[in-house]
């Protein structure tokens, strides 16, 4: 599938240290590599309504990441995946009138539309869950082989003797690792977030779907000996980071609302048919962005779209240096006043390096690195732009080379162009 255009991305002088992220698992800060690469794969959007600045937030978080990476070294291997068929993006088409593939494709082009403004790195590979369906068949049929799924009748389906396929979440002995819940915990969101607990003929309430038999109005793909339907969501994630990326991937990303039961049944699916003991080293999570008090999500309807935005005026430098304000791991709620002091910020940045030179930059491109380096602290970063920005249109400097300089560390590290 087709991504965004790369921006340009200076390179200045010197290198990010050692990069560390705090693994949401563990709780413990952790190298984003252990070598000179590093594998990260980041859950995309369902192409069932426009980009939110929740989905940015995440997508800036993880171009930040994979920025300082390669500032510090690092070769990344950076893959993202798009879920272009699930239940979501079905009933809305079904709701608003239109062919679920015309929805998705307008909707996928306008969040690389989005991408683009901000800034964001498209990732090395961007893949359709449609384009991998035939990936998903042979891993399928080998969980049912070695007994950790199995079959469901399904007599609504348009085929008679037809069946779904489950995952047994019994036999996978790390079920739970990743979010650390607990069995009651699991099932007051299973429903929320996919899953289908009430099914009957299942073992588990909380064993996932695998591949679903074709019912009638749905759409459908051959999927060979498992009969015609489609693949459930999590086994889609799994099966793409590990054909793309190898087993154990270095970073699984997403926002934190995918810890469970997106992540959990992933990376179990994967330990399952990969055979290998770990799917991801490390999770880093996005913190949810709200509004009024409430998580933004399309459930809710309480969203602020980045196109939107755009078509108001407002600079998308300005939205990213906004995001970039909180801390990637931390809850917030937006505000107006976010936006307000974006624009201010990056005023203030861009006056200051348009003067006829300023003070020494070397220091303050430094701390911007040190302060990314460490678990992407961002807010740490913009705080050492500020001191420089402030010293430069207070006192001045004769450092001709700084503005310059530090503008293109901003927007190779930061994302920022100014």
């Amino acid at each position: 599938m087709k991504s965004w255009p790369a921006p340009f991305v200076p390179i200045v002088p010197g290198r990010s240290p050692q990069v560390r992220v705090r693994d949401t698992v563990s709780g413990e800060l952790v190298p984003a590599a252990l070598g000179d690469s590093a594998s990260v794969y980041v859950c995309g959007i369902t192409p069932y309504d426009a980009t939110h600045l929740g989905h940015a937030a995440t997508y800036v978080t993880f171009d930040l990441l994979v920025r300082v990476l390669r500032d510090s070294g690092v070769k990344v291997s950076y893959v993202q995946n798009i879920t272009d068929i699930d239940d979501p993006l079905l009933e809305r088409a079904e709701r608003d009138g239109i062919d679920w593939q015309q929805l998705a494709t307008r909707e996928i082009g306008l969040f690389r539309e989005d991408m683009t403004a901000l800034g964001v790195l498209p990732p090395d590979e961007y893949l359709g869950a449609v384009e991998s369906i035939p990936t998903f068949i042979a891993p399928i049929e080998k969980l049912l082989a070695i007994g950790d799924a199995y079959l469901v009748p399904a007599p609504d389906a348009s085929r008679p003797q037809a069946h779904d396929v489950y995952f047994d979440v019994s036999r996978d002995p790390k079920f739970g690792s990743v979010s650390r819940l607990e069995e009651a915990d699991m099932l007051a969101v299973f429903a929320e977030r996919g899953g289908d607990p009430d099914r009957p003929g299942k073992r588990n309430r909380l064993d996932a779907l695998l591949w679903r038999a074709h019912r009638a109005g749905e759409p459908e793909w051959d999927g060979g000996p498992l009969g015609p339907g489609r693949p459930g969501w999590h086994i889609e994630c799994a099966c793409i980071a590990c054909s793309h990326l190898g087993v154990p991937i270095d970073i699984q990303g997403g926002g934190n609302d995918l810890i469970f039961p997106h992540h959990e049944m992933s990376a179990a699916h994967a330990r399952s048919f990969s055979g290998q003991p770990s799917f991801a080293r490390a999770y880093v999570h996005q913190g949810m962005v709200g509004l009024d008090g409430e998580k933004m999500s399309k459930s809710k309807g309480n969203l602020v779209f980045v196109s939107e935005l755009r078509r108001a005026g407002v600079d998308p430098m300005a939205i990213r240096v906004a995001l970039l304000a909180h801390h990637h791991a931390q809850d917030w709620i937006w505000e107006e006043a976010d936006l307000r002091a974006g624009q201010a910020r990056l005023d203030t940045w861009r006056q200051a390096v348009s003067g006829n030179g300023g003070p020494p930059a070397e220091a303050t491109i430094a701390e911007v690195r040190a302060a990314l380096a460490d678990d992407l602290d961002s807010p740490r970063a913009l705080a050492a732009v500020d001191a420089w920005a402030a010293e430069a249109l207070s006192s001045g400097g004769d450092d001709l080379g700084a503005p310059g300089v530090l503008a293109r560390a901003l927007d190779s590290v930061l994302g920022v162009r100014l």
